[in-house]
């Protein structure tokens, strides 16, 4: 594993910007991603169905493109966060962290001892070190654990879950978490509003970066003025209203065209 070079920049509390994705599975995605200068990219196994080989050639052309590979595991279970870090992501964000116990279990499952129970598999001879042991050392320290916060519990208990050892970034899981307070889709509701802003001033408190998904440009320049620090931008979204815009410039066009033939 080489340099972190997402978590070196979130050390020194600067910003970064990356794709999250539930849609493109193109091996051609990473190339794309690079040349937009994107620093990241999520691809997201809980609502794809996407399985560990779908994924391992996309985190392989991540590596070569020099985009950081991070995966969405389904759930807090250790087989599923193991199986993403042995196929080569170089992050894993778990969903639904609810807890202290949650957070300490997701962090014991990347980890390799002493500091977690990951088993040591198979490795690429340009991963290892000059011993086995400087190796486990190394991928443990390089490695970004992401929490989601995206429940009435987490927000609960996210001052334990910001403080927890290992833990490098809180995301906010925004659409289950208006699920969650009762109000769903309602972003502008007070209720999703101060549990986002009891998010942020945890993250603050314990100096972890908060991460979050954006719509569009302009939703992300806000997220960024607001102190967001690590920033996905979905794919859908994006490359929908880029169609749409696209769409309705070319029948302006078409009809500006017609004005002049009358």
């Amino acid at each position: 594993m080489k340099e972190h070079a997402v978590k070196r920049k979130l050390a020194r509390g600067e910003l970064v910007a990356g794709a999250f994705l539930v849609e493109f599975s193109s091996l051609g995605i990473p190339r794309m991603l690079a040349a937009a200068e994107a620093e990241f990219v999520v691809f997201d196994q809980e609502h794809t169905g996407w399985s560990i080989e779908t994924l391992k050639p996309l985190i392989s052309g991540s590596h070569a493109a020099g985009i950081v590979p991070i995966v969405r595991v389904p759930a807090t279970a250790p087989h599923l966060i193991a199986v993403a870090l042995d196929a080569g992501a170089l992050g894993v964000l778990v969903p639904t962290v609810e807890s202290r116990e949650q957070a300490e279990g997701f962090v014991a499952a990347a980890k390799y001892p002493p500091q977690g129970r990951r088993g040591f598999g198979p490795l690429y001879a340009d991963e290892f070190d000059a011993d086995v042991t400087a190796t486990m050392q190394r991928i443990n320290r390089e490695q970004l654990l992401l929490a989601m916060v995206e429940t009435a519990a987490g927000v609960e208990h996210v001052d334990e879950i910001a403080a927890v050892d290992g833990i490098d970034v809180l995301w906010i899981g925004h659409g289950d978490l208006t699920s969650s307070l009762g109000v769903p889709g309602q972003y502008d509701n007070p209720l999703y509003l101060e549990a986002v802003e009891r998010i942020v001033t945890a993250g603050k408190r314990s100096g972890k970066p908060v991460g979050m998904l954006a719509t569009s440009a302009d939703d992300g320049r806000r997220l960024a003025e607001r102190g967001f620090r690590c920033i996905g931008f979905g794919d859908r979204p994006l490359y929908e209203r880029a169609l749409h815009e696209a769409h309705a410039a070319a029948r302006a066009g078409a009809g500006k065209h017609q004005e002049e033939k009358q």
